[in-house]
């Protein structure tokens, strides 16, 4: 179980609304869009800032890219902390 998926599938939650749906109801490796959880682009607008305002991270808008982090919870983890890496190295005194 990885803490990252499971903090990115409650903002999921949070961020859209998704009242009655729980973390464990999000496959990790589902598709987000269409078929999945048959989230939008506006969900993708919203979860986008809550992505920003978590984690600091920015996604390019309507990228090939930024369609492959938001193919799923585990491509969003990924992406998250590959951004996230740099600043890990680093500790506030």
């Amino acid at each position: 179980m990885n803490p990252l998926h499971d903090e990115i599938k409650k903002l999921i939650i949070e961020t859209l609304n998704l009242e009655g749906l729980r973390p464990e109801d999000i496959e990790t490796e589902a598709p987000l869009f269409r078929e999945g959880l048959g989230l939008d682009s506006i969900d993708a607008l919203e979860l986008g800032l809550a992505l920003k305002n978590r984690y600091g991270v920015v996604l390019a808008e309507d990228s090939q890219e930024t369609r492959r982090h938001f193919a799923s919870v585990a491509s969003l983890a990924e992406f998250v902390s590959s951004q996230k890496a740099p600043a890990a190295g680093t500790a506030a005194a």
